[in-house]
């Protein structure tokens, strides 16, 4: 049976990051086609202050597990970044995060709507939502913003991209 979180959640974080994998293909044969160094649009940022492209990549990954792990009451796995990941580490880390949510029983997320999420227990920036204000309010757009940053980084530096790429296969 599926449950209206799981619907609303695996399968969008499923989408996104098939597309995100394939806006990083493109990339990558952009850098290469071109000889860009790969680091080079990896470490791309639109504003000094702001996270590299790479960055962006692993943020997308978190949110995806870590809101899926939450909503599904278990706990989020923690996967170590490297210092500066290359496509290779990016695409790895996304198939994992791909696994560990595919991974979770949809029955887990049969009492997801009403489930108590508390984000930094215990500290001064400690938040609490009940699930679904959870990621409909917290972790869908911010999962959104991080997999549209490394989209525009990547359109920003020539990679020839349209809506399509970022929407994925629907």
């Amino acid at each position: 049976m599926t449950h209206p979180m799981h619907t609303s959640s695996i399968p969008v974080f499923r989408q996104m990051l098939g597309a995100l994998k394939d806006v990083l293909a493109k990339t990558e044969a952009h850098a290469t086609a071109r000889k860009i160094e790969p680091d080079a649009l990896l470490q791309a940022r639109l504003y000094p202050d702001m996270f590299s492209m790479a960055r962006q990549v692993l943020i997308a990954c978190d949110f995806a597990k870590g809101v899926s792990a939450r909503l599904a009451g278990v706990e989020v796995p923690s996967f170590p970044d490297g210092e500066r990941p290359s496509f290779a580490d990016l695409n790895e880390r996304i198939d994992t995060v791909l696994a560990f949510i595919e991974g979770l029983p949809a029955e887990n997320f049969a009492e997801a709507a009403t489930r108590q999420i508390t984000l930094q227990p215990g500290t001064p920036r400690e938040r609490q939502f009940l699930g679904q204000a959870y990621l409909l309010h917290y972790g869908l757009p911010q999962f959104f913003f991080h997999v549209t940053t490394a989209y525009a980084l990547a359109r920003h530096n020539g990679v020839e991209l349209g809506k399509k790429d970022y929407m994925g296969k629907i």
